[in-house]
């Protein structure tokens, strides 16, 4: 056994069906120690050895999913509702079942592992490294690690692969961003604070190394080497300012820097079509600019927290790691172009939201690529009359429509287009841009602004007039998907490799900022997250213009007053409309076989 293995704890086996060993200390190349708990199939022999399962994160790893989120553990399929069971985590009952190993760790500063507490930072990603290559030298191991988790146990997958640790041998990024930027902290630039602002105090710091009263309070032990003072947890918790993050190039932004080329093990990536404010942007990207030889993508449905769990879906994760980490390829996940690269979701129907038992209804199709390689897109025009029409209009002299600036959800705060009814079947599915023409104007006897902030939703109406909705990351009802752009980051980058017509890049650097001045119109093209839709004949699509958060934003809202201060945004907004300005949105619709 080796030296750094000899403090774990094996805590009664005979009450589980696996061999369950505590607080496991891990060195660190910075002279650090992280702990995690190890959950091993009982073996034949002492020499055999399994493939591990790890995760690495900062809700603790012996808080149970029951007590860390009681409502959800209900409702999760009742294999995985175990003594065992962590929050967006492998269960390891089932998993040592089927000869994995689980390793669950607490990140630097969590739980029982001791340090500074900074989360998503990259002194985290190293430990994370640290952890996995430690992992596949131990006597118990086959030398083959895979990740598997969701949200933050899936983001920061993406991160730790691109570093290249040894004994890596496939990830399952779950619902998890790859770009912290656009995809997490800022919606084409704009700051999504309203989550953070809760994220952080309700699931983060509760579990901080050092805490006082976690197990009086049921939420996992006490810290084993005692309680640390205010004082010192406060010195030992990074917590960062987000308003004042504003720009890629800013330095604690800047050093999570990476690049989606360096990872290059197989991936999984599953991205959920419901996630349009978190999750499923970065899954779609991450698939598309990872540098691996064997990468797939598949869609799911649902809430973020109860389809990793489902019978179905777990064969499907079991399936694909078997093929990378016990050579065992049922399906054809090794061989170049045996699968094919993309299970894609097709929503289509009225079936309602937060159903699970309905939303199964929606069929799969297999494609070869992402985006579908046969896609048209066909652009849908704006017009001053509030319409959305697939003819370019003819308008011979200019004007404009105004709205509220600092939107907060009122009908005067939106712009909304209603396209005619469709007259037949129509599938959506890949990346939307939006172009739009827009100013700023001062209110009478107000101040002078100088930005503006888009908000875009696209909704989709059945033929009797009511909104088709979908299911939520929380289990709300969410529009198809929404697209957000700050104009004053409206630069894009048309030298970048992933700069694309279906998809514009913006560095979102400090330099890239540009002037808005009252009255002058700036073309912009706005980015609307990746989506699938089938709009029935009969159906209609409206696309919302915002200056603020409308309805489907649920707890992912952009209303900080200091990012969106009255100072810079109060007043008028505008679209303009004539021989000058074309606005439109550019939908990729397939065509139907």
């Amino acid at each position: 056994m080796s030296a750094q293995y000899r403090d774990i704890q094996t805590v009664d086996s005979e009450s589980y069906s696996y061999i369950f060993e505590e607080n496991a200390s891990v060195p660190l190349g910075n002279g650090g120690t992280v702990r995690c708990n190890v959950y091993r199939p009982k073996a034949a022999s002492a020499e055999t050895k399994f493939p591990v399962l790890m995760t690495y994160g900062p809700y603790g790893k012996d808080v149970p999913y029951k007590d860390f989120n009681p409502k959800s553990f209900a409702e999760v399929h009742v294999t995985h509702q175990t003594e065992h069971s962590a929050w967006e985590t492998p269960t390891p009952q089932f998993w040592t079942d089927h000869g994995y190993i689980v390793i669950r760790t607490d990140e630097i500063g969590i739980g029982q592992s001791p340090g500074v507490l900074h989360v998503k930072s990259a002194s985290s990603i190293e430990g994370f490294r640290d952890v996995i290559e430690w992992a596949a030298k131990q006597h118990w191991s086959s030398g083959k690690v895979g990740l598997l988790g969701v949200s933050y146990y899936a983001a920061t997958q993406w991160q730790v692969a691109s570093l290249r640790p040894k004994g890596l041998a496939a990830i399952v990024p779950w619902e998890g961003f790859s770009d912290t930027y656009s995809e997490s902290l800022r919606h084409g630039g704009i700051l999504s604070n309203k989550f953070y602002s809760v994220w952080y105090s309700r699931q983060v710091a509760p579990n901080q190394y050092g805490l006082p009263g976690r197990a009086a309070r049921n939420w996992g032990p006490d810290t084993v080497e005692g309680d640390l003072s205010c004082e010192e947890l406060n010195e030992n918790r990074r917590e960062a300012v987000l308003h004042a993050q504003r720009y890629r190039d800013d330095n604690d932004l800047s050093s999570l820097n990476f690049n989606l080329e360096d990872v290059t093990v197989p991936i999984l990536s599953v991205a959920n079509l419901g996630g349009i404010l978190l999750h499923l942007r970065g899954n779609v990207l991450g698939y598309l600019w990872a540098g691996s030889e064997f990468k797939y993508l598949r869609f799911i449905t649902g809430r973020h927290d109860l389809p990793f769990y489902y019978p179905e879906e777990v064969e499907v994760q079991k399936s694909f790691l078997d093929a990378w980490l016990k050579e065992d390829d049922r399906e054809g996940w090794t061989k170049k172009g045996a699968m094919p690269a993309v299970d894609l979701v097709l929503r289509q129907g009225n079936n309602g939201y937060n159903n699970p038992r309905v939303e199964k209804i929606f069929l799969h199709r297999k494609e070869n690529e992402w985006p579908l390689a046969r896609t048209e897109y066909t652009p849908f025009y704006l017009t001053i009359n509030n319409t959305l029409q697939r003819d370019q209009p003819e308008q011979k002299l200019p004007s404009k429509i105004t709205y509220r600036a600092l939107g907060e959800g009122s009908p005067s705060d939106i712009l909304t287009f209603t396209s005619a009814p469709f007259v037949s079947e129509t599938e959506i599915t890949g990346h939307i841009v939006a172009h739009l023409n827009v100013s700023i104007s001062r209110d009478r006897w107000g101040g002078s602004p100088s930005d503006l902030d888009l908000f875009l939703t696209l909704r989709h109406f059945s033929p009797s007039g009511e909104e088709i909705s979908y299911t939520g990351s929380a289990g709300e009802p969410v529009p198809v998907t929404k697209g957000w752009l700050r104009v004053s980051l409206r630069k894009t980058n048309p030298q970048h490799p992933r700069h694309r017509t279906w998809l514009p890049y913006r560095d979102y650097y400090s330099t890239d900022v540009l002037p808005v001045i009252p009255n002058e119109v700036y073309s912009v093209d706005v980015e609307i997250w990746p989506t699938n839709v089938v709009v029935e004949s009969g159906g209609r699509l409206t696309l919302e213009v915002s200056s603020g958060d409308t309805s489907g934003t649920g707890f992912w809202g952009h209303d900080d007053p200091i990012d969106r201060s009255e100072d810079i945004f109060k007043g008028q907004n505008h679209i303009h409309f004539g021989p000058d300005y074309d606005n439109y949105i550019s939908l990729p619709i397939i065509p139907a076989k």
